[in-house]
C-alpha cells in the first residue's frame, strides 16, 4: 500500500467523518429548538388506533410498498428504490471494511454479494439518470443538486464495485478514486438533498403521532363496516 492510498483510506476519511458529524450535530440541535405543536383535534377513529401505533406505522411505512398508492401501483420503481439504497449501504460499509476489517472480504460469499448489490445499484443509477434527463417533466422539476448527486452516486457505485476485491496488483487507482469520492460525499451530503434521511425519523414521527391521534394510522385496508 502506498502512502497516498493509506492517506485516503484513513486520515482523509476520518477528517471527512468528523466534518459530517459536526454539521449533523449542529443541524440536529437547531431542529430540536422547534417542538411539535399540540394536537387540537379530539381523538377519533377506532379505539385500538393510538399515537404510538401511528408513529410505529409511519416509521415502518418505508418497508410497506402496499401502504402508499405511489409504490403500490409502481412496484418496479419501489424495487429500484430498495436496490439503490441497499447499494448505498453496502458501499458505505465497504469504506469501513477495507481499511479496518479487510479480513471480512475473505469470508466466502462476501465479495460476490457486495459486488452483486453494488453492481445492481449502479445499473439502477443509470436507469435513474436516463429517466431524469429523458423525461421532460422530471427534468423540469429537477435541481442542479438532483443531477449532480445522482451522477456522482452512480460513478461512486462503479468504483465501489471495482474496489470490493481490495486488490492492488493491477494498481491502486480504483481504490484511491473510491475513497476520494467517499470522503467528498461525507462532506457534501449534509449540505445536499441527500441529507433527507436525517429528517425522516422526525417527520414520520410527527406525522404518525398526528395521524394516530386522529384515527388514520395505521391504515385499515379492509375497514370495519
Amino acid at each position: 500500500m502506498s502512502e497516498f492510498l493509506h492517506f485516503v483510506e484513513h486520515p482523509l476519511q476520518e477528517i471527512a467523518l468528523l466534518i459530517m458529524a459536526v454539521v449533523y450535530i449542529t443541524r440536529l440541535r437547531w431542529l430540536m429548538k422547534f417542538p411539535a405543536g399540540k394536537e387540537r383535534q379530539a381523538a377519533t377513529g377506532a379505539i385500538d388506533t393510538t399515537p404510538r401505533r401511528g408513529i410505529i406505522y409511519s416509521w415502518m411505512n418505508i418497508a410497506n410498498p402496499m401502504g402508499m398508492e405511489s409504490t403500490r401501483t409502481k412496484i418496479f420503481f419501489y424495487a429500484q428504490f430498495v436496490v439503490f439504497h441497499l447499494g448505498v449501504t453496502s458501499a458505505i460499509a465497504l469504506s469501513f471494511i477495507i481499511p479496518y476489517w479487510p479480513h471480512v472480504l475473505e469470508i466466502p460469499g462476501v465479495q460476490p454479494l457486495l459486488q452483486f448489490i453494488i453492481g445492481a445499484a449502479f445499473i439502477v443509477g443509470l436507469f435513474r439518470m436516463i429517466r431524469r434527463y429523458g423525461d421532460k417533466y422530471i427534468r423540469a422539476i429537477s435541481t442542479p443538486d438532483d443531477h449532480f448527486s445522482l451522477l456522482l452516486l452512480t460513478v461512486w457505485f462503479l468504483f465501489a464495485f471495482l474496489s470490493v476485491p481490495n486488490d492492488t496488483s493491477g494498481g491502486e487507482w480504483h481504490l484511491v478514486t473510491y475513497f476520494i469520492l467517499t470522503a467528498f460525499f461525507l462532506i457534501y451530503v449534509p449540505f445536499s438533498k441527500i441529507s433527507h434521511y436525517l429528517y425522516y425519523p422526525f417527520t414520520r414521527y410527527y406525522l404518525g403521532k398526528t395521524m394516530g391521534h386522529r384515527g388514520v394510522y395505521p391504515i385499515e385496508h379492509n375497514p370495519r363496516t
